[in-house]
């Protein structure tokens, strides 16, 4: 089947792409554009990526060292092959492939080390495509709305790309301008990679990735409609308004469109160049505790989640103003709105995790779809062993030997995992991304899995549990009860770390040198 599947592709490619290039060449079309030929593509890229695995494992047996050297040698063309076919195809097929490449907790490494590479290549439109989807749009030409309006592009994403430009009144700012052919090909694309899915689904049972379609016809709308992410900018600067710290562009709603967005200009550098932070004296610890606050935040209160922070959408600066650190969050394109129930069990269960209340982490993983596979839902939750959870998250970071462990098993569970993620909400699915992206940063800051980032996560997880009881208690000194109980246990949280935080100094480490007789250095 997988042999007559791969020569029926390479037919059709060649003869798809002949007719694209006769197009190309007589000027009538980009053979980019031609929806046969982006679909010759995928079908040719499925085909020889199904055909390797076939053939080449074979004969070879599982249990062998030979068989896995083979597999990783296959998992890598493989990964160049989806790699080359996103950036060939552009668009959406960019957008699904830099997804992939976050999921760390799920893809071998070949994969996610090889697709990684799609957030920075990024297809840019021409400066005359920019002009012609303002033009549409806005009525107008760039030089009428525009004092000025660079040629260059500040950066490009797999949906569109952002242009510095400065209004007549002398306000500098940030014109984000969608690619012109990505929302008339963004259907196509998701029917073919579905219906692609599903036939590999047929060939290899054990695949499970449907769930990825489901979610790109969900929210890639969404990140097409600008306006949507304006509205999504202006509701998350209101809900954190009280960290002083956090910058959100401010929206010009009277030159935006659902293709084109202008904003405020916001420069900084990029939350995981330390470098830059060096230079600017900006403190990472400052930073990485800014970014838990924030994400505890949306996560266990508000239900509203920002869930695409990957570097490039995350940016740290000295305020030209007030000089103290802010971060600026861009891109909110991508939104996971959550559930009362949801937030109640999630919040339940991070407070087991912390806690390494066993009990408490089998009842709430299972209210969240998990099952028997509880354990490895908690593994996958907070990047550790299930050692490590049972002994406690907070107890140790996590050491490099534990890192090999969870992809050595990841990769091993790769079943285990699909079926866990058929199951469980589709919120968890984008909280789990934003999980990865988030402890990408913390691990290039090097500070990964600290005592603060769970000090506040608990604090956020014993407000969201309190306004819930309340918003259910019948009686006003239930309510006041409830009030009292929350209050001691946020102080008995900032008794803690104020503990940790005079532990931490070099006179306490001195003092208990002195009394224990044993050297600093080992506290």
């Amino acid at each position: 089947m997988a042999r007559q599947t791969l020569k029926l592709a390479s037919v059709a490619t060649a003869a798809l792409a002949s007719s694209g290039l006769y197009l190309y060449g007589t000027k009538y079309v980009d053979a980019n554009d031609l929806s046969i030929i982006r679909i010759g593509r995928a079908v040719h890229a499925t085909a020889f990526i199904s055909y390797d695995y076939l053939s080449s494992l074979r004969t070879i047996p599982p249990e062998s060292s030979e068989y896995s050297i083979l597999k990783s040698q296959i998992h890598v063309r493989s990964a160049v092959r989806l790699r080359d076919l996103c950036c060939a195809n552009r668009g959406t097929f960019i957008k699904v492939g830099q997804h992939l490449g976050a999921l760390d907790y799920l893809l071998p490494q070949e994969y996610t080390h090889t697709l990684k590479v799609l957030h920075s290549q990024a297809p840019q439109s021409s400066l005359e495509e920019i002009k012609q989807v303002i033009r549409e749009d806005l009525g107008k030409e760039v030089e009428e709305l525009f004092e000025s309006f660079e040629d260059t592009p500040l950066g490009a994403a797999s949906l569109a790309q952002v242009h510095k430009a400065k209004l007549h009144d002398g306000r500098t700012v940030a014109v984000k301008v969608q690619h012109p052919k990505v929302q008339s090909q963004s259907s196509k694309d998701i029917f073919v990679m579905e219906f692609l899915l599903r036939i590999v689904k047929k060939i290899f049972p054990d695949f499970e990735f449907m769930w990825l379609v489901d979610e790109a016809k969900k929210n890639l709308p969404l990140e097409l409609d600008f306006l949507n992410e304006g509205r999504n900018a202006e509701k998350m600067a209101q809900m954190l308004h009280r960290f002083k710290y956090l910058k959100i562009p401010k929206i010009h709603w009277d030159l935006s469109t659902r293709r084109v967005l202008v904003m405020e200009f916001v420069d900084g550098g990029q939350v995981n160049d330390k470098g830059y932070m060096e230079r600017n004296q900006i403190s990472v610890n400052e930073v990485s505790r800014g970014l838990g606050q924030m994400y505890s935040e949306m996560i266990f209160v508000n239900g509203f989640v920002h869930c695409d922070p990957h570097p490039g959408n995350v940016l740290v600066r000295r305020c030209p103003d007030t000089k103290r650190t802010e971060i600026v969050l861009l891109d909110h394109g991508l939104y996971q709105v959550l559930t009362e129930k949801f937030c109640m069990d999630y919040c339940r269960l991070w407070q087991s995790l912390i806690k390494a209340d066993m009990k408490g982490v089998k009842r709430y993983s299972q209210q969240l779809g998990a099952g028997d596979l509880y354990p490895l839902f908690a593994c996958m939750l907070t990047a550790r062993s299930w050692e490590s959870v049972n002994r406690g998250i907070d107890q140790a970071p996590i050491s490099k030997g534990e890192d090999v462990e969870i992809r050595t098993n990841a990769a091993a569970y790769l079943p285990q995992i699909s079926q866990l993620l058929n199951n469980v909400p589709r919120e968890m699915l984008l909280l789990l991304k934003t999980n990865d992206l988030l402890r990408g940063i913390e691990a290039t800051l090097c500070n990964r899995a600290n005592a603060s980032s769970f000090i506040c996560m608990s604090r956020c997880c014993v407000r969201a549990v309190a306004r819930y009881r309340r918003s259910k208690a019948t009686s006003f000194l239930g309510r006041a009860y409830i009030s009292f109980s929350e209050a001691v246990s946020l102080s008995e949280l900032s008794l803690y770390e104020l503990f940790l935080w005079v532990r931490g100094t070099w006179l306490a480490n001195r003092i208990l040198a002195l009394l224990g007789g044993i050297h600093p250095s080992f506290y």
